[in-house]
Order: C-alpha cells, then structure tokens, then sequence
C-alpha cells in the first residue's frame, strides 16, 4: 500500500490510470480502489487530482506564469477541470489564489487535503478530545469544541493536521503538507493517536515518558512545552490556530543544550542519548536482502 501511494504522489497517474497502475503493482483495478478507501479515505484518482492541485497552487504563488499555463504545467487537460478542481481543493479560483501567494499563513490558509480515515474500532469522538486535552503541548497542539490540530514534519519541513469528528468507524483528517509523499505514514500515525494505544509517534512517545519518568505525568506538558518552544522549528502565520513550533527534530534535540531549557542535567541527558538513537537510526542504511 505504502508503494502505491508514493508512485501516486511521485505522478503515476499523469500518464495512465488507475488501472495501468494496478496492472504495474500487480493487483487488479477494484482491489486498487479498496486499498486506496480503506486505508487513506481516498480513491488514486482522487489523490493524484489533489496532487496537481497542489503543485498547481506552488506553481502560482513561486512562477509568474500565466494562469492558463500554469492549469497545462500542472497536467490539467483543460481550463474549466483546472478551475473546478482548484475550487474544490482550496475553496477559491486560481486568480484568486494567486492574489494571496506568500502570506504568512500560506500553510493552512488554501484549505488543506480532505481525507476519510477509517478506524478498526469505533471512537468516541469528545472523549478523544478530552484525551488529548490532558496531553496537548501548547504550541505543537491545540483544540478547539470540535477539532485537534498538531504540528507535523515530512523530513525537515512543516506542516499542520486537523482531526475533526467523522462517524463512530471513522475520523475526518484535514492534511496541510508540503508535499504529498510520505501521506500514508501521515494517515497511520493519525490512526495511531486516535485509536489511544499511543501517541502521534514512537520517537515523540519516548520522549514524553522519559520527562514522565523524571517530573511526573502532571508536568509532562509544562516541560514539553519548553523543549518544544526552545528547539522546535518556528512557523509563522498559526497562531490563529494555536500553533507555533514543530516537535524537535532528534538531530537538533541531540546537540541542544537542553539546561537552557530548565531541565535537571539527569533528564537532559537522557533526552539527548534517545535523540542521538533515533537520529542514527534514521540514519541507518536498510539492510540488503
């Protein structure tokens, strides 16, 4: 599943469709179309209009091209689907958008990408809330009555996911990326906080219970939320949102001088020794096989 949603994101289906990329995964054209809904909430073709939508978008607010090239550049077939598909994914026309380019919001302000996420056990949706509530680092996450929005990264680069009620099998996830690969670990690690197990991520998850064990689960939050302020990455224009900073990355948290932070020196090494094994194994070569 993860392969298909990366030649998807990587343009599979500007050429050929969803039947061409089944043939090419091995796998027939429905069976395609039910992977892609049951895991992600999307059909390919879905995702790959999304996917030239959003290079469309960066295509208008980077270039100065003309907005009829810009509809051909990003693979429309033709102006009227160019414009139709633009004011489905960002709620505004092209020439529209182009007006905007470059505002400090620019990160959540065209709507995001829309998916279904479908759960493998129901959810109580305001007792989710609460859950996070009691959890929720102030700058990386934020709620409001009726949604819980986080910082996220792709790699090094920043981006902003919305979890809003769906029905008791599934949430709605409004993903505002820089880029569409690495969307299927985006997904799984939406499926993960919500079904409670964990946290949004193992690396995330160890450092809470590393400062768990040292301040107590009370004061989780209070000295997260410095770590976070001190070495995550700033993005301007969220604050309407409640956000302000990624999480840090491990390469950066392995090098901080976390005292700076207020952390006792026991808890700042035991903070940077995980980062310094996350970051290498993130750096590890894959083994041959």
């Amino acid at each position: 599943m993860c392969r298909a949603v990366e030649l998807v994101a990587a343009g599979a289906l500007d050429e050929g469709g969803e039947a061409a990329l089944a043939a090419r995964l091995g796998v027939s054209a429905r069976h395609l179309r039910r992977m892609f809904v049951d895991q992600i909430g999307a059909s390919p073709d879905q995702l790959a209009r999304s996917r030239r939508a959003h290079f469309a978008r960066r295509l208008l607010d980077d270039t100065d091209l003309a907005v009829s090239h810009v509809a051909f550049a990003a693979g429309f077939g033709s102006l009227r689907q160019f414009n139709r598909q633009m004011a489905f994914t960002f709620r505004a026309t092209p020439r529209e958008l182009r007006r905007r380019r470059r505002r400090a919001d620019r990160l959540v302000a065209d709507g995001g990408l829309a998916l279904r996420v479908p759960l493998a056990e129901p959810v109580d949706f305001d007792r989710l809330l609460r859950r996070l509530a009691e959890t929720a680092v102030p700058g990386l996450e934020a709620l409001c009555a009726t949604r819980y929005r986080r910082m996220v990264t792709l790699g090094p680069d920043p981006g902003v996911i919305e979890i809003g009620e769906g029905g008791r099998d599934h949430v709605l996830l409004i993903a505002h990326l820089p880029r569409l690969e690495g969307l299927i670990h985006v997904v799984d690690q939406v499926r993960r906080l919500v079904g409670g197990r964990s946290g949004y991520d193992p690396y995330e998850d160890a450092v809470r219970a590393i400062i768990a064990r040292s301040v107590g689960p009370s004061a989780v939050s209070l000295h997260l939320s410095r770590v976070v302020r001190q070495y995550g990455t700033p993005v301007a224009g969220l604050q309407p949102f409640g956000l302000s900073h990624t999480f840090p990355l491990p390469a950066i948290l392995a090098r901080a001088d976390l005292l700076a932070a207020g952390l006792d020196p026991t808890l700042a090494q035991a903070l940077q020794d995980h980062a310094a094994h996350s970051e290498g194994q993130a750096t590890a070569p894959s083994p041959t096989r």
